[in-house]
Order: C-alpha cells, then sequence, then structure tokens
C-alpha cells in the first residue's frame, strides 16, 4: 500500500513520538508528563509522519530558528530534528519525501537556510546540506596541567569568580548568549524553552542532577560569562579523590572571562579530570595550560550542518574582512537555491545578484553553506574536487572573502 507523507495531528502524536523513539533506539513509551511537555513545544504543522495504514513508520519535524552570522548579523533557518525511519520501511524513499516537503515549504516562507546535526555523516550531503560548524571535546589531566596550586580563586585580572544558582542563569544566560553570538558565527538561537531545559525546569527523561554554577564578573562589575558544571564525587580504593568535572555549558563573551572560567573548573580541589563538552575547535582551553598536553583531544566531529535556500540572502547575511568580487556557479539538484551570482563583498557588507557573467567558482550549493560561514577552505575544497576554479586564483580569493579570525561555533544538539 502507499506510504502517506503529511503533518501529524494532535491526536496522532502520542504515536509519532513513539515511532520517532523507536527510530532512535529509546524505549518506545512516553510519559504524559513527557507528552504535554512535546506537545506544547510542537509545531504540528511543521510536524510530519509518514504513514502505512494507521502506522507512523517516519517522523520528521523541523522549527523556526536563528543562526549568527559573520559579523554579528542572524539569519531565519528551517531547524530540522527528530528525523526517522522504521527500520521495516528503510530504502523506499521516505526521508526523501519528507525532506523535499519540509524545504519546499521553509523556501515558501522565505527562510534563508536550512540547518539540522546530522547523527551520520553521509546521509544529507545528497540533499544539498554541508558542515558548517565543527566541534572539540578535550580531557584536562587537572594534575599534568602544571597550574599554582598556590593560586586563590580569584582571577589575575583583577574580575572575580562568583558561585551562583539557575534562577540567576535564566536571568542572565540569554543575553550572555546574545553577545557571544554578536562576535561567533553559528550559534543557534535558544528560547525560553530551552533555558528552562537547560536549567531543569522543564521535564526530563533521565533524572535530573543539578549542576554547580559560576559566574565571571570583570574587574569593573560586569558579568562576561558563566559555567555550568557536575561532579562525580570519585575517590579510589586509596582514599584518594579521583573526580571529574563535567562542563554543561561555558559562555564567555571576552577572552578574560574564557580564561578565568576555565582555570577556575580547573582549579577546584578534589578535580583530577576535567571534560569540556562541546567546545569551538580554537578554544582557548588548551593552549592557556602550562602543558597543553594535559588536555587530551576526546571528540572533533562535525556539528552544525547548513543548506542554502537562498543564496543571495545567505551570502549578504554576514560581512566579509576584505574587498572584492566573485561569480559563483552555484549547482542545486533540487532546484531551490541554484544559478549564478556575482558577490561583490566588503567589511562594510555584500550584495549577492544574479547575473550572466563568466564564473569564477562553480560548486554545488553544499558547498556555499559551507563556505558561507567562514570555517572551511575553498582551496580545500577545490583540492578535494567540490569546488571548479574557472578562472586562476579565484579559490585563494575565496578564502581571503570567507575564512574568520574566529572559528564558527554551535554548541548546541537540537
Amino acid at each position: 500500500m502507499t506510504v502517506d507523507v503529511r503533518a501529524v495531528a494532535e491526536s496522532e502524536f502520542r504515536e509519532w513520538q513513539r515511532s520517532l523513539r523507536t527510530g532512535f533506539l529509546k524505549e518506545p513509551v512516553v510519559s504524559d508528563e513527557e507528552l504535554a511537555d512535546r506537545l506544547a513545544h510542537a509545531d504540528l504543522a511543521r510536524t510530519l509522519g509518514a504513514f502505512d495504514r494507521d502506522r507512523i513508520v517516519g517522523t520528521f519535524r523541523s522549527f523556526r530558528q536563528e543562526v549568527s552570522t559573520v559579523g554579528g548579523g542572524a539569519l531565519t533557518a528551517d531547524a530540522i530534528t527528530q528525523v526517522t525511519v522504521a527500520p521495516t520501511h528503510r530504502r523506499q524513499g521516505l526521508l526523501s519525501r519528507m525532506m523535499s516537503a519540509d524545504l519546499a515549504a521553509a523556501k515558501e516562507r522565505g527562510d534563508a537556510i536550512a540547518t539540522l546535526i546530522a547523527a551520520e555523516y553521509p546521509i544529507y550531503g545528497r540533499y544539498g546540506f554541508g558542515p558548517a560548524s565543527w566541534i572539540a571535546e578535550w580531557s584536562v589531566d587537572v594534575r599534568r596541567a602544571g597550574l599554582d596550586p598556590r593560586r586563590s580563586g580569584r582571577p589575575e585580572d583583577g574580575g572575580r569568580i562568583d558561585l551562583t544558582d539557575a534562577d540567576e542563569i535564566r536571568k542572565t544566560g540569554p543575553g550572555l548568549y546574545r553577545r557571544l553570538a554578536g562576535v561567533r558565527a553559528g550559534l543557534t538561537s535558544r528560547d525560553k524553552g530551552d533555558w528552562d531545559r537547560g536549567t531543569g525546569l522543564r521535564p526530563q527523561r533521565a533524572p535530573w542532577r543539578e549542576p554547580y554554577y559560576a559566574m565571571y564578573r570583570s574587574a569593573s562589575g560586569e558579568v562576561e560569562g558563566y559555567v555550568a558544571y557536575a561532579a562525580d564525587g570519585k575517590w579510589d580504593d586509596a582514599n584518594q579523590p579521583q573526580t571529574t568535572a563535567t562542563v554543561r555549558d561555558l559562555i564567555a563573551v571576552t577572552p578574560a572571562a574564557e580564561r578565568a572560567l576555565w582555570q577556575y573548573v580547573c582549579s577546584i580541589d578534589w578535580i583530577t579530570t576535567v571534560r569540556s563538552g562541546f567546545r569551538a575547535p580554537d578554544d582557548l582551553l588548551p593552549l592557556l595550560l602550562p602543558d597543553a598536553r594535559a588536555a587530551k583531544l576526546l571528540t572533533y566531529s562535525d556539528m552544525l550542518w547548513v543548506r542554502a535556500l537562498d543564496v543571495a540572502r545567505l551570502l549578504e547575511g554576514r560581512t566579509y574582512p576584505v574587498e572584492d568580487g566573485l561569480v559563483l556557479e552555484v549547482r542545486d539538484a533540487a532546484g531551490l537555491a541554484g544559478g549564478r551570482f556575482l558577490l561583490d563583498a566588503s567589511p562594510a557588507g555584500a550584495s549577492c545578484v544574479p547575473t550572466t557573467r563568466s564564473a569564477d567558482l562553480a560548486l554545488d550549493v553544499a558547498e556555499v553553506g559551507t563556505l558561507a560561514f567562514g570555517d572551511e577552505s575553498a582551496v580545500r575544497l577545490s583540492r578535494l574536487g567540490r569546488v571548479e576554479e574557472l578562472t586562476g586564483g579565484a579559490a585563494a580569493r575565496a578564502d581571503l572573502l570567507f575564512r574568520t579570525s574566529l572559528r564558527c561555533f554551535s554548541p548546541d544538539i537540537f
């Protein structure tokens, strides 16, 4: 029988959640409290199901998102999440049908880009997505790090660290996060529900364990960062501490705050290991330690994937470090965002318009999304065969235009 792809009704949402959990290999049971919470935060018009008779065999949801761009701007994104296909219905084109329906609706709404976090790397390139940001995670052996054990808990720059609580983070955190989005591309918006869930107010499937919170204030008293961390309290058989502190969130809007917060976490008594959580690959953490080898890299992986829906708005939505112009031939098999575009860019901004001029570079729409956030090299993509250089030196010129001094940072899974 034909599988129908359509939006899910409220009466079908429990079955949709069951199918979702089955696809993610989680217990296919959802409590009434969790169901009510998820229903309250879902736009059913953007919650798709693949129906085989009365059974949901595929799930797909999207929501409105803002993504920070190079230079402090933001783009409206179609954020895609909770994508599954039942193991009984694999390789029948259900993901392609759900993806096509959602991207067409996003294009009609006027969203500039679509975003997602890819559970498996090979899946989404064929839909025009490319990795725009990467994350790193370190484990720090505090005993080897070489930090002075006699130093006080007070930052050396005249600022201070204060312990605080979840109520204060819910008040102060959103403003700090927005400030960070002004200097880092790739941050995805956090709404009130995200802050409530991240601080234990919203229902959690796993038992909630309250973390510790510490806030950094500069010498002038301005709050410039905070950290949330948990500790496991382990000791060995010789009655020696073997405690690991795991950072759940660390937001710092100045280098001083970033240095002070890491030094604080790595200097807490009884803490022998610090796990950093997801950080930008150019985080200060390894190199601020006297012995950078004390930080072992646990994870280096792709994070935010971007798909251009409007090439002109995507490229006009950021600033550029130099002044130059390039003609880009953008290929898009889905017919959503292809064409030939003249990009005139400068530190003040850019214009990007259709053109009939000869192209300097030819590339797939996936590479446009990757390059636009400044974290990849056009020269590297050219050497990989993913960017075709039609004018000599065009890839190197593109690097001067697109690359950024701070790497793209996307700390949140959605």
